[in-house]
């Protein structure tokens, strides 16, 4: 039989903590004086992320390692689908998503549209950084920038090599809880080593820990920013799933659809074949781009797939973010 976890401390005994950065059952965990120990997760059902705040206690005596024993309510959650329509957690008690984009590599504006409608879905501010400005955006670059703008993103534009710096996406930083999330290659590490002058040392403290030594990051890390608030560095990614709502709602991730589609003849018109349906008219007369419009299609095509195949794991009619 294998070794049986310890019993919990009382109560009493627990210190608050907060995540910095996870390996499975590891965590590195920051305790309320800023000391980062490592700790395990007490149990098999126990699960955490970076961002989660938790109550732990110091290990048995001549164990080096921490004890996690509860993890507390989420405020947020950001998540994402694996191939079997599971939900997995990413990163916890967020307000705010950056999705960094770069000239090179060319951006997949597909992912970029995810990763803004799992914001939404979360209940998350979020804002699209385009590094690497120096290089400067190509025309199609420029126009979808330009489209994320009409629609209510904010557009920071930033670079570690020149003008413009850092200085903008620093301003909108500030006092939040932000993920910089996208695609590999984009300069997601590059920027958080100049807005987190110590967060190059963090990062490879963290990888002696699982004894990986890796130059990318491949698991989040939470960092303070010195404007007060934290910065968390993710994995690039090749694509992303965001955790899906009902099929009726995924228009709820996209703002022009959802608040033109107020005006179909049907309350609960998808914008596929229904007739009047405003959001298609509004998409072939160019109020809405068709790129953004076939990016909705394949989310609610993916959610119906996932609904129709695992019907038992339907999520709530109201996507989490959206909730009152």
């Amino acid at each position: 039989m294998g070794k049986r976890p310890p019993t919990p401390p009382p109560q009493r005994d627990l210190l608050a903590g907060l995540v910095v950065a996870s390996h499975g059952r590891q965590l590195d965990v920051e305790s309320t004086d800023g000391a980062r120990r490592s700790c395990r997760l007490h149990g098999r059902r126990l699960q955490a992320v970076c961002g989660d705040e938790v109550l732990w206690a110091h290990a048995t005596t001549g164990d080096p390692q921490g004890t996690v024993y509860e993890v507390l309510p989420r405020r947020t959650l950001l998540e994402r689908l694996d191939a079997t329509g599971r939900t997995e957690p990413v990163v916890a008690n967020l307000t705010q998503l950056v999705a960094v984009v770069a000239p090179q590599p060319a951006p997949d504006w597909y992912v970029v549209d995810r990763y803004l409608a799992g914001a939404a879905w979360a209940g998350l501010q979020a804002l699209v950084a385009f590094n690497k400005d120096e290089l400067a955006a190509t025309p199609e670059a420029s126009a979808e920038l330009g489209a994320y703008v009409a629609i209510g993103y904010r557009i920071v534009r930033c670079s570690t090599r020149g003008v413009p710096g850092v200085e903008s996406l620093a301003h909108e930083l500030a006092g939040t809880t932000s993920v910089l999330v996208g695609q590999s290659g984009t300069g997601k590490s590059s920027l958080l080593n100049a807005l987190v002058p110590e967060a190059r040392a963090v990062t490879q403290e963290i990888s002696a820990a699982t004894e990986e030594g890796r130059h990318t990051t491949t698991t989040a890390a939470l960092h303070r920013l010195t404007s007060g608030g934290r910065l968390i560095d993710s994995p690039g990614v090749r694509d992303y799933a965001p955790a899906l709502p009902a099929v009726r709602d995924v228009a709820t991730g996209f703002r022009e659809i959802h608040a033109i589609g107020a005006g179909c003849r049907f309350q609960d018109c998808r914008h596929e074949t229904e007739p009047a349906c405003a959001v298609r008219e509004a998409v072939n007369g160019g109020t809405i781009r068709a790129r953004r419009y076939e990016s909705y299609r394949r989310l609610a095509e993916l959610a119906r797939h996932f609904a129709t195949k695992y019907p038992e794991r339907a999520p709530p009619r109201t996507p989490p973010g959206l909730r009152r």
